[in-house]
Order: structure tokens, then sequence, then C-alpha cells
């Protein structure tokens, strides 16, 4: 990719090729997962990623469990900022470089069960420095909100 690409360009690429294959999906999360070492550690798979838009499913299992039978806290953590990471870098336009900064999550409800994470973000002109906020919501089965992270981004044009 050239350095002028869209940061997101080599994953879009990746997905375009990967998705529509039988367990593509499953082969792009593993992908995912080799380019970025610690969100792997979850096991999570990308359902669905365009420009702007994540969603990402997370298997309640024994590996991501607490003590209190429900998903960790830290695993929450770990599916939201992958859920609003992939959009972020699906929405930053060519020639703009992007690093989190800030970090949080709102534990809502007990995650239990198979959750879904979603992120829808936008970004505007980028003429200079700036932060921008992206928040993914984790819902559970029943469609509670069980989580939700907000990353903040400190976007600027690249040298």
């Amino acid at each position: 990719m050239a350095d002028n690409a869209a940061p997101g360009a080599r994953l879009a690429a990746t997905w375009a090729r990967l998705s529509p294959l039988p367990g593509g999906t499953w082969i792009f999360s593993r992908v995912l997962g080799r380019m970025v070492p610690y969100t792997d550690t979850i096991g999570a798979h990308v359902r669905e990623l365009r420009p702007g838009y994540a969603r990402i499913t997370l298997r309640d299992r024994r590996r991501v469990r607490n003590h209190l039978h429900s998903i960790h806290a830290v695993a929450l953590t770990n599916l939201g900022e992958m859920t609003s990471g992939l959009a972020m870098l699906g929405a930053l336009p060519p020639g703009v470089r992007s690093i989190v900064t800030q970090l949080s999550t709102e534990y809502l409800k007990k995650a239990r069960g198979t959750l879904v994470a979603e992120c829808t973000a936008t970004v505007g002109e980028v003429s200079g420095d700036r932060e921008q906020q992206v928040t993914a919501e984790v819902r559970d089965a029943e469609g509670d909100i069980v989580s939700r992270t907000t990353a903040t981004w400190l976007l600027g044009r690249k040298a």
C-alpha cells in the first residue's frame, strides 16, 4: 500500500478478499490476530466490516470468564477497543495518522452468553492534530448493553 493510502486500506482489502469465502470471516479474524496479537487473546470473530463500521462477536467460554462466571471486564474492554479500532481505521481518510490516547469502559450488566459489539465511526476533515472519540457498545443475546467502551484517538496529518 502507498504511504498516502487510507490507514484501513490494507484491512479493507484483506476483508474483501477473505469474507466471501466459506469460513472467510473466521480466517480474517485469525489474520487480524496475527497482525495485532493482543487482540487475538479473546478469540473474537469479525462478522461485518465496512468503512466506519465494525460488528464483532465473542463466545462465552472459560477462557474469557472471571470468578463470577461472567465475561471478564478486561475481555469486554478488549472487545470494545477492537471493535472501535476497526471502525475508526476504516473511517480514516488517506494521509491521516492516528493513535489511541485514552480508553474507558462502562460496565452496565454482567456479561454472559454470546456477545455482539458494534461501532460506527465518522471522521471529518483532519487539517491538524485533533482528538476524536469513538464508542463501541457490547450487547448480550437479549439485546441489553453490557458494556460501552470509548476510545479517544489523536488524529493528525502525516508529515
